[in-house]
């Protein structure tokens, strides 16, 4: 214990004093430059598909609460910014199945569809009316991982198969690339119904591999088939807005192969997407699309709640890390783990929140996604930052804040942010948060003097800054 005099004398905040007075800690420099651009971001999110809203939706409503804080709240939880919802193509919901909104084939491709709405869609519906009307989301993906199995070569949901009338993909019923184009509108539609709003659609997930669950697969060429029919079909029925994505592929580096047998059609798509599990975006996808990272998890590992132990491919750290390498080498402008929240018995760190005795339970995982996402939001334009020791990037937000990130790996720092190229920006404000092995997004001090805005940050630690403008004379 050390004397509450000392801090008074410093004029800090005792946990910060200390910190300072028992650490060493080496100087860094970091320059943010706000004159180089670089891409504009979408944000960071999850997902909820396979009916694990379904589980926390039974949960209290105390620990409800406390779920959706945890993803979408700015103040107690992630500020998550998407929610991607899967699709549902099976025709029951036994096990993980996601129910369809056409379970039994009409008897026909240009049968008259016999579509079916329960107001609940998997759970998903719930999370999502939260998600948009109490916290402000405004980004639903919703992603298909297959075509309802009449609609496929194999007649499956499951089990891969490809659509029927794809290059390569005859089917005795007959072509139902169109069928399938009017069913993910009617999807869609749904949603609107409901006053939610679908931003993002996407027909495919993973097309290059076949599972024992909803899967369908497809080469770029059979995927550029459908969009041809997808996107018209879409703008017939004024849904002009809505952006396709694809292909959310296994591996993020797949994705360039699809992308070359689509250029024909990658001016009717809106982002091109993929997953880390074979390959991370290590750089950028050969596009001038937008990119996002649509899902990774570490779906193997024991559950840990732990921000850094030993750098295991669950930890905090390890996912702020690898956030950042996606953004910096893969361009990407968002990023989305696998699951949000579950109340499964897999004891995995599939998902950043788990359920146990009925009460949720965040990992630092979640944490991690939360040093990110609360301080760059959706519309976020990344800017030049460089720093010797530490990783650091830099975004300018729509309110007009730069927000400055610092994953320090080594021992305890102190940084001073040096700002140029940002014309009339001069430094009005200044607060930082961090994250560590005992905090979870915890506001800590932050100086200005010169211009100039200093802090420290701990050993092995994330410590976002957000620098505001000072407001202009008259």
């Amino acid at each position: 214990m050390y004397p509450k005099a000392i801090f008074s004398i410093l004029g800090l905040m005792p946990g910060i004093a200390a910190a300072s007075i028992l650490e060493p800690r080496q100087a860094t420099g970091i320059t943010v430059d706000l004159g180089k651009t670089y891409q504009t971001m979408d944000g960071f999110g999850t997902s909820e598909a396979f009916q694990r809203a379904v589980g926390m939706q039974k949960l209290s409503e105390t620990e409800q609460r406390k779920f959706l804080d945890l993803m979408f709240s700015m103040e107690k939880g992630a500020g998550l910014s998407i929610l991607r919802n899967g699709v549902g193509s099976s025709p029951d919901m036994r096990d993980d199945h996601m129910v369809s909104i056409q379970p039994k084939s009409p008897g026909g491709p240009k049968a008259t569809p016999q579509y079916t709405w329960d107001k609940s869609d998997n759970g998903q519906l719930w999370v999502s009316t939260e998600a948009v009307h109490r916290y402000g989301l405004k980004t639903i993906y919703a992603n298909a991982w297959s075509a309802p199995g009449y609609m496929k070569t194999n007649n499956n949901d499951a089990n891969g198969g490809s659509l029927c009338g794809v290059s390569g993909a005859s089917c005795s019923s007959g072509d139902w690339k169109q069928a399938y184009a009017d069913y993910l509108v009617q999807y869609i539609q749904f949603y609107a119904a409901e006053n939610i709003t679908v931003t993002h659609l996407g027909f495919l997930n993973e097309p290059d591999l076949t599972t024992s669950y909803a899967s369908m697969r497809s080469s770029g060429t059979q995927a550029a088939d459908f969009i041809k029919v997808l996107r018209p079909t879409l703008d017939k029925a004024n849904l002009t807005n809505v952006l396709i994505n694809c292909c959310d592929t296994m591996g993020y580096n797949v994705m360039n192969t699809m992308l070359g047998q689509m250029r024909s059609v990658e001016s009717q798509m809106g982002v091109a997407t993929g997953h880390a599990y074979t390959s991370g975006p290590s750089s950028p996808l050969n596009t001038k699309l937008k990119s996002w990272m649509t899902e990774a998890g570490d779906n193997e590992g024991a559950w840990t709640s732990t921000w850094y132990s030993s750098g295991g491919a669950g930890e905090g750290f390890t996912w702020a890390n690898n956030i950042y390498s996606a953004i910096t080498s893969g361009n990407v402008s968002a990023y989305l783990y696998w699951i949000g929240a579950q109340d499964r018995a897999s004891n995995t760190n599939s998902k950043m929140i788990r359920v146990v005795n009925k009460a949720v339970e965040p990992s630092k995982r979640l944490w991690a996604f939360g040093n990110w996402s609360r301080f760059v939001r959706p519309g976020a334009v990344r800017v030049g930052a460089s720093a010797s020791g530490v990783r650091t990037t830099a975004f300018r937000n729509v309110d007009g804040t730069v927000s400055v990130q610092v994953i320090n790996s080594g021992a305890a720092r102190a940084v001073t942010i040096t700002l140029s190229g940002g014309g009339e920006f001069a430094v009005g404000s200044a607060a930082a948060w961090v994250t560590d092995n005992t905090r979870d997004i915890v506001q800590i001090e932050a100086t200005i003097e010169g211009g100039k805005v200093s802090g420290n940050v701990p050993q092995r630690s994330m410590v976002t800054f957000v620098l505001k403008a000072a407001p202009k004379k008259a």
